[in-house]
């Protein structure tokens, strides 16, 4: 994963692109009835049940619209929380307030959904000593969002992009000429650019397998698409030469068994790309 400091440019970034959308010249509604010196109370009030995630999302957001409003947080981020509860309240200039509403909202709902979809896949996990991670199909543009999320519900970031890991999958492989090929002349290319990025290379069988060990320095392999049993023997070969990641498919029936073949990790798109919102409201009080 990236460093924490360009997390927080990612986060900065995603506000300011998020209010421009939806602001643009003004929050013309709230500017007609209500006047400037208006202030108001809300309170994020939960309409479902789940992980709650992206209060200090919230924080940030409502800090970026106006620094003079007050939030207090009485639900923190990875929470169980269910229909009825209330998360925060927010104080200040009711036209800020509603200014910052919709953003709000849009992100806790998705990140809460993430969130309790990872606790979900987490908990199936217990006693496995296997640990979920997510992928990069997330969503374009909020995809700190939905990796935090993941964090929030007790899962794992895998690579933030494409430029913080070296991920080898199957095309690379076949447009490089097959896996030794690929494997060296990545070698040869964080050599020559003097970069320290992590190899995963994606193995489609156990002869794939073997010719990744052969060429070594490999710090995960990535087993794709393999059934229980050839996972377990792909998992007894590479042994402790390297790390391993079940993927392909992989859902909450399958999850734990997959796990109990012996895998570090199980990564699954499922964690972001398939999730309902969560039920949010921001009610005046």
């Amino acid at each position: 994963m990236i460093s924490q400091e360009q997390f927080n440019i990612e986060i900065e970034g995603i506000i300011a692109n998020a209010i421009r959308e939806d602001v643009g010249d003004g929050d013309h509604s709230s500017l007609a009835c209500i006047p400037a010196s208006a202030q108001g109370k809300a309170k994020l009030l939960v309409k479902d049940k789940g992980i709650i995630a992206g209060v200090e999302f919230a924080k940030q957001v409502f800090a970026y619209v106006d620094a003079n409003m007050k939030v207090e947080t009485l639900i923190a981020d990875g929470s169980k929380v269910k229909y009825g509860d209330i998360v925060f309240y927010v104080e200040g200039a009711s036209q800020s307030i509603l200014r910052a509403e919709r953003l709000v909202l849009n992100a806790m709902q998705r990140m809460s959904a993430i969130a309790t979809k990872t606790r979900q896949f987490v908990d199936l996990l217990e006693g496995t000593g296997t640990k979920i991670l997510d992928t990069r199909k997330t969503t374009p543009g909020i995809r700190a969002l939905e990796k935090w999320a993941v964090k929030i519900g007790g899962g794992e970031n895998h690579r933030f992009a494409l430029y913080d890991m070296i991920m080898l999958k199957d095309n690379h492989i076949d447009f490089a000429g097959g896996v030794s090929k690929a494997i060296s002349l990545t070698k040869q290319y964080l050599k020559d650019t003097n970069r320290d990025l992590k190899i995963i290379v994606e193995a489609r069988n156990l002869e794939e397998i073997k010719e990744i060990l052969d060429c070594g320095g490999v710090y995960r392999i990535l087993i794709d698409n393999f059934n229980y049993e050839d996972t377990r023997k792909a998992v007894k070969l590479i042994g402790d030469q390297c790390l391993t990641e079940s993927s392909g498919g992989i859902n909450e029936h399958t999850l734990r068994k997959y796990a109990e073949c012996g895998v570090d990790f199980i990564s699954s798109g499922a964690l972001t790309h398939s999730v309902y919102n969560m039920d949010l409201s921001l009610k005046a009080v």
